[in-house]
């Protein structure tokens, strides 16, 4: 069994697969990061693979301290993926988005992708049919959004997501829920209609925290998963060890 850990900005994603199959999955904050693993470890005793892959500020060490329990694998730039990375600055490419990319080339073969992560910021991962992960693009997420107009203006406050009641805000409140979320909304539809104008043989696919509020907003057609990255990391370590 594999234990997959995605550390993000702001929490932590861990899932335990046998073999393809995601057998449980888990959220936490990052300080409880090592007593959570301990109890996952605890309940799966047959994990022999603890696989990481980092965009916060996790240390690596508070990894290593299960080493004497189980083997533990950092996915970094140097691994071997199921792709061309043609990103002009490849070292700077996030390992999440290198993970996704991996993981929409393992699961849906010869076709483009584009995969769109809508976590604290949105992602979006282009890999054509030929294999070739082209680059994407990077905007803020929801929660951002919401933050942002609060911490730099004098006086709008700070909301948490929200439905927007109408597309036109008849308050302040209304307003900004209308703003962020249909803005956000209508920006990734965009994003999609101008990838489908240049790609044919298409697919969408959507992860990360906000899945499930986006998806039905959404007017395009999607592949839904918002446990994508995980199994992406599970299957990205399984590519690694068969390739090393």
């Amino acid at each position: 069994m594999i234990l997959a850990v995605d550390v993000g900005n702001t929490r932590i994603k861990a899932a335990v697969f046998e073999g393809n199959i995601l057998v449980e999955n888990f959220v936490f904050v990052k300080n409880e990061l090592q007593k959570n693993i301990q109890n996952i470890l605890k309940n799966f005793q047959k994990v022999t693979d603890l696989v990481v892959s980092s965009v916060g500020d996790v240390e690596k060490q508070s990894f290593l301290e299960f080493e004497n329990d189980l083997k533990v694998h950092f996915i970094s730039h140097e691994d071997p993926f199921p792709f061309i990375n043609y990103y002009a600055t490849p070292k700077t490419l996030g390992i999440d988005r290198m993970v996704l990319a991996a993981g929409a080339t393992l699961q849906f073969p010869n076709q483009n992708r584009l995969v769109i992560d809508a976590g604290t910021c949105v992602t979006f991962d282009f890999i054509d049919e030929n294999n070739n992960y082209l680059g994407g693009a990077i905007t803020p997420g929801l929660r951002l959004r919401y933050e942002s107009l609060h911490n730099y203006t004098a006086k709008l406050p700070l909301l948490t997501l929200e439905n927007p009641k109408d597309l036109i805000g008849k308050s302040t409140s209304e307003s900004i829920h209308s703003g962020v979320v249909n803005g956000l909304v209508y920006e990734i539809d965009g994003f999609i209609d101008e990838y489908s104008a240049r790609y044919s043989n298409f697919i969408i696919i959507l992860t990360g925290g906000d899945t499930d509020f986006l998806a039905k907003r959404l007017k395009n057609t999607i592949f839904a998963n918002s446990n994508f990255l995980l199994e992406s990391l599970s299957q990205t370590f399984q590519y690694k060890i068969k390739n090393d």
